[in-house]
């Protein structure tokens, strides 16, 4: 099963750029994903389980270098790459 999912990364920290920046490398680095990005969030596609467990991973990462962060996420069961 394909997946879609757009998230925005809100650090509540002054330097959040270099937050949000580490976390897209790091969603990058992950065979099997197609990772896009504007200046309002991100778009993830991919099949599903691997799209999950990237961001799984990923998101607990970010959670454990930074003192507060919020996400804010939208997934759909289907391919929306353009």
């Amino acid at each position: 099963m394909k997946a879609s999912v757009e998230i925005s990364m809100y650090p509540l920290d002054a330097e959040y750029g270099t937050a949000i920046l580490k976390f897209i490398q790091r969603l990058r680095q992950h065979e099997g994903l197609e990772v896009q990005t504007n200046t309002m969030s991100s778009q993830i596609f991919g099949d599903y389980d691997v799209v999950m467990a990237a961001l799984t991973k990923e998101m607990k990462t970010s959670f454990e270098e930074d003192k507060a962060i919020v996400m804010v996420m939208k997934v759909v069961n289907l391919d929306l790459k353009p």
